[in-house]
This record gives C-alpha cells, structure tokens and sequence, in this order.
C-alpha cells in the first residue's frame, strides 16, 4: 500500500521456487475439484470458460501490475496509484475482511480430512465440536507463529501445502488410469455431454468456479520479501498458474473416469471421491495417506493466506489509515507482528463463532454472507486499474501484457464484466432456500454494513492523521 520506505524488514524470504509453490497452495483447493465433478463432463468446459473469461484476465493483469509496482501491499498498490487513497484502502479493507470466515473453513475442513488418517475409530470424532475447536485453535496458532517468525520459516509450511494439494491429484490421476483400464471411463466424454446446457443450475456453477480460480494476486502482497520481486512475481504467476490450471481440470476428469457424476457428493469432498474410486479399483490402502496430504495442504493454505492478508493491516498502518501499532514490525523477525496478532485475534472469534450454540452459529452465518459480494470487488479494482495505468510509462524491466495497451484493456474490461456479472450471481439463493427475498436483502444489507465499516474506519484514520501529523 504504501509507497514510501517502511520500517527494516529481514531478508528477501522467497526466491522462484518458493513462489511457485506459493501460488499453488493459494490457487488450487482440493473441495473445488469434487464439486466441479457433480456436474458432469460438462464441467470441463465450464472450466475452461471461466479460466478464458476470468483466470487468464486476472492472471495476466497481475503479471503486468506486479511488474510495474513490485512493492509491497499488491491490489492496494495498484488502485491508491489509479484512483487514489480512498478506493485503495476500500479495496484493502474488502480483501481483508473477505478472507475471515475464510480460516474457520479451511481449518474444519483440514479436521475432517484428518479423521481419515487414522483407523477407523477416529470417525467417532466427526461431530465432536470440542475436536474441532481444538483442532482449529491449535491450526491457526501455528500457522500466525511461523508467520511471525517470518517467510524465511513460514515458507516451509506454504511449500509442504503445495506438495500436499498436488499429490493427491496425481493419486486420483494414477487410480482413473487403473479404473480405466480395467473398467472403462465411468463417464461419457462426448461433445454432447461436455456441453454446457446454460440451464440456472449451470450458470450458478460458474459463478462457483469463477471464486475457486481467485487467488493469482496473493503473492504480489508481499513484494518486499521476495527476491527480485519484479522479475520472479510475474515468472512465478505464470509458472504456477499452469499448475493451477492442469490441477484444477486433471483432477475434475480423473474424478469423472472413476466415478460416475452421480456417486460424487460435493458436500463430503475430495476425500469420498478418493476413498470411494480407491476402493472400486483395489487401492483401498490409499486413504490415510490422501488424508495426511490434504490436511497438510489445507494448513499449508492458511499459513499462505495469514501471510497475505496480514500484509494489509501493516500497510495500512503504514500510511496511517490504521493505528500506527499495525505498522510495527518484530524487533528480531521483522515480521508485522501486530498486524499478525490481530488477525489471529479476529480468526479466533470467527472459529468461536462456528463452534458455538444454534444461535450463535446463526450470527457466524451472517458474518460469512458479508464475504459473498466484498470477495469480488477487490477484483473490479484490478481489472479497473490495469485500464487505467496504461496511461503510465513503462520501463523496459517491465512484462506486459502481450499486445501490449490494447490487449491489456480488452483484459481488462473482460475481467471486470464477468466479476460483475458474478457478484450479481453471487446474490441469488440456493433453491432449497426457503425465504429467497429475505436471503438476497440480507446478503446486501450486510455487504453495504461491511462498507459502510470500511468507510468509518477510513474516515477515523484520515482524522487522526491530520489531528497527529508527526
């Protein structure tokens, strides 16, 4: 976010290697790949839509922003440059406060996976809330220590996420190729079944794989930890997208070879689809080791996301937008150890909030519906300023967009209308919702009170400023 030198930080963490590795653990989620399979073959084309239409924009307007402003604080950056201070710190504050419910759903997730790992006994746990609790707190405990001891360490956990998020693709992939083998594909790869009818249920699953392939900017926050951020941000992007992408449609097709659509359940997730297309063709074994890879995955995601989101607050506290506490950094790490600290606090009480009695697991599913509609706006503002800084020169270090300022604007107007039309997707209820008018104004009406909180805190920052110019 901010522009001007920061307080000393440690060495740059992340060279090329770690940043691949980073992009996938922050890009692929293994739940994505089992709920993409329950539509059928014609998932495979609906992704590819929503890579043409949104990953690829995305990907690309990353690639060249980050090049062109390699500091730290990434889609801050970007939009205080093309539009100034306000939408820059609303396009923080709706980032950041998107990802909270994002923790207690990884970490439930990472749980269950890991009941799996052990015999079967463990299972007697799956409606144990004190296990999951404990499980959660002790999760996001880990994942804000290593952060705070810095990169240089936290990597490691990022970079086990990624093997662990790419293995059990391959497993999947080495069981449909046996299944296939023996048995034949357990479903049909036609033109006329991989082509996407368009019906209501088809539109909203786009609008589902359109937030599943998010998360190509997650690096670009932190551009001062990584070495020769302008070089190896974009090369990384472009990397790690590919594994992105492949894993994403591999692991949806070898799922589909397995198992017929009608046998995979997008509640119970990647685990069924391994376990129940295992044992079809004799790897039953297989299992506990699928588990262990994806709970490690899951907490190698957290630990990547504590880190992105953490960058916000401190940058923030930078420009003094946030109390100057936010700005701290740890006097041995030279982590932003309070910005660290504070979202750990935050994730507590969302997990809190999730674990507790019926009606406070009410209030914790208000709280996850003010992140339906502020996940996508930071979106609007990147594709928004990629059109608008082509004004800027460039440097000749900088990679472009090929095609250079035309493409880039056809990019990013492409981006920008299929977010929105996905943020107006995003608003309409599931079928089996009873009070559907009630949904829709409660899903806005939070997201305006989410705003609106926004707009306070910017308004307060701004005062204090000005009231404390030192």
């Amino acid at each position: 976010m901010s522009e001007t030198p920061g307080p000393q930080r440690p060495h740059r963490a992340m060279g090329f290697r770690d940043l691949v590795l980073f992009y996938i653990v922050t890009g692929i989620s293994l739940r994505w790949i089992a709920t993409a399979a329950t539509v059928g073959a014609s998932a495979v084309v609906i992704w590819l839509i929503a890579w043409c239409a949104f990953y690829l924009p995305l990907a690309l307007s990353v690639m060249e922003l980050s090049s062109r402003y390699p500091q730290e604080g990434g889609m801050y950056v970007w939009t205080k440059r093309a539009f100034g201070e306000f939408p820059g710190f609303m396009t923080g504050w709706t980032y950041w406060a998107s990802n909270l419910p994002y923790y207690p759903a990884v970490l439930y997730f990472a749980a269950g996976n890991a009941l799996y790992i052990g015999p079967a006994s463990w299972q007697s746990l799956s409606s144990n809330k004190t296990y999951f609790l404990l499980f959660a707190l002790l999760g996001l405990a880990l994942g804000t220590f290593l952060n705070v001891i810095g990169l240089s360490v936290g990597k490691w956990l990022h970079n086990l996420g990624a093997i662990g998020t790419w293995l059990p693709i391959a497993i999947l992939f080495a069981i449909a190729a046996t299944a296939w083998h023996r048995f034949g594909s357990a479903t049909k790869f036609t033109a006329a079944s991989m082509t996407p009818h368009m019906h209501f249920r088809d539109v909203l699953f786009m609008a589902t794989i359109v937030f599943a392939l998010g998360g190509s900017e997650s690096a670009s926050f932190l551009g001062d930890e990584i070495k020769d951020a302008r070089r190896n941000l974009p090369r990384g992007l472009l990397a790690g997208g590919a594994f992105v992408t492949s894993g994403y449609i591999l692991g949806t097709v070898a799922v589909l070879i397995a198992l017929p659509a009608s046998q995979v359940s997008g509640l119970q997730g990647i685990m069924q689809a391994i376990s129940q297309s295992a044992e079809r063709v004799g790897f039953s074994g297989i299992g506990p080791l699928a588990a262990l890879l994806i709970t490690v995955s899951n907490l190698g995601a957290l630990g990547a996301w504590l880190a992105v989101s953490a960058r916000l607050p401190f940058v923030a506290g930078l420009d003094r937008y946030l109390p100057s506490a936010f700005a701290r950094v740890h006097p041995r790490w030279g982590t932003p150890h309070v910005a660290l600290l504070v979202q750990a606090a935050c994730g507590v009480i969302f997990i809190v909030l999730g674990q507790a009695g019926t009606s406070v697991y009410g209030a914790y599913e208000v709280l996850v519906s003010m992140g339906i509609i502020t996940y996508f706006i930071p979106y609007l503002f990147v594709f928004a300023s990629l059109i608008r800084l082509q004004r800027e020169p460039v440097g000749r270090e900088v990679m472009r967009i090929p095609g250079g300022r035309p493409a880039a604007i056809t990019l990013g107007v492409l981006g920008f209308t299929t977010t929105l039309v996905t943020i107006a997707f995003s608003v309409i209820p599931a079928d089996d919702e009873p009070h559907k008018v009630l949904a829709i104004v409660k899903i806005v009406g939070l997201t305006a009170l989410l705003l609106a909180i926004g707009v306070f805190a910017f308004a307060w920052g701004k005062s204090h400023a000005a009231k404390n110019p030192t």
